[in-house]
């Protein structure tokens, strides 16, 4: 992050002035939002690919401000849709407002990341970004009616896409978009993007079951309890098909606490979690390969360390 520090603090400042002027709560609300410990990584994927293609500076902020401020609004809808009362061990703006109120904060940080993105001047992000934001909202919904206990890598992979990749796909593509190259690198930093995309929500699936509510910010299996079938949880599956818990989780709606415990416990020590481990680094190898035929700078290297990083992390 040291590359793009200054950067990040633009964005930061940029990010906090959209509500200005605007209802009181809702500044207090963005600053609330904004101010939840989340890693930034999405704007960091921006500013550094941006940098290592030498993007226009002031453009590139705007564009790393609209993707966080993208990914901001997500998780306020998200949070809602789930009933979710904290993220990152702080209180969520649904546990404290109505419903109604916690969308019409949603779509006004929607409505700003979009304002952000149309201030980079160029037509063909802006096409990208309305269709990333089409994206993602399909898949909630095909999350929320159609993928509760369905045990499927296609529909996981689908999944996963719509939820987190698509959003780090738009980061590295975009800020290709804002620099002079070539379709043909654009294409790449698409892969790269996508790539540490499917890998980042991998491993967040293995925190899920591996990490402890402190780090992780919200209850271990989170997914599992709202009868969402993830990776290792599958790669379980496909070892033992008949185990009663995970069979009664796709055919009812229900576990009780002590079922849920048990799962977990057994997922832990399968061979699941080190399997869907293997398959984000192939992912990770994969993005690194986008962008083989690069010069070398250190903006680039810090891609490389970042990717290194996604699959390192424990929270």
């Amino acid at each position: 992050m040291s590359l793009v520090q200054e950067e990040m603090q633009s964005v930061e400042l940029l990010m906090r002035s959209q509500a200005e002027d605007r209802h009181p709560d809702l500044e207090s609300v963005l600053n609330h939002l904004l101010s939840s410990g989340g890693k930034r990584i999405r704007p960091i994927v921006a500013l550094l690919s941006g940098r290592m293609l030498n993007a226009d500076p002031e453009r590139l902020v705007k564009l790393a401000a609209a993707i966080e401020m993208l990914h901001t609004a997500t998780l306020v809808h998200d949070d809602l849709i789930d009933g979710a009362i904290l993220r990152r061990g702080i209180a969520t703006i649904n546990s404290q407002w109505s419903p109604a109120a916690t969308v019409l904060t949603g779509d006004f940080v929607f409505a700003r990341a979009a304002k952000l993105a149309a201030e980079t001047d160029s037509v063909t992000l802006m096409r990208l970004f309305a269709e990333t934001l089409a994206i993602i909202v399909n898949g909630e919904l095909t999350q929320l009616f159609l993928s509760r206990r369905v045990a499927s890598r296609e529909n996981y992979d689908q999944r996963i896409y719509a939820k987190t990749a698509s959003l780090f796909e738009l980061a590295t593509t975009a800020a290709a978009l804002l620099s002079p190259v070539s379709e043909e690198v654009v294409e790449k930093m698409r892969c790269f993007g996508y790539a540490i995309g499917m890998a980042f929500q991998i491993v967040d699936d293995i925190l899920d079951f591996t990490g402890d509510q402190a780090n992780v910010g919200k209850p271990v299996a989170s997914d599992l309890r709202q009868g969402l079938i993830t990776l290792p949880a599958l790669f379980y599956l496909e070892a033992n098909p008949d185990n009663p818990d995970l069979n009664q989780l796709l055919s009812e709606n229900y576990l009780s606490e002590t079922q849920i415990s048990r799962l977990v416990g057994a997922i832990r020590q399968s061979g699941g979690i080190q399997r869907s481990l293997e398959v984000a680094q192939a992912y990770i190898s994969q993005g690194r390969q986008c962008f083989d035929s690069f010069p070398d700078n250190p903006h680039r290297q810090a891609l490389d360390d970042l990717a290194r990083y996604i699959v390192e992390r424990d929270f």
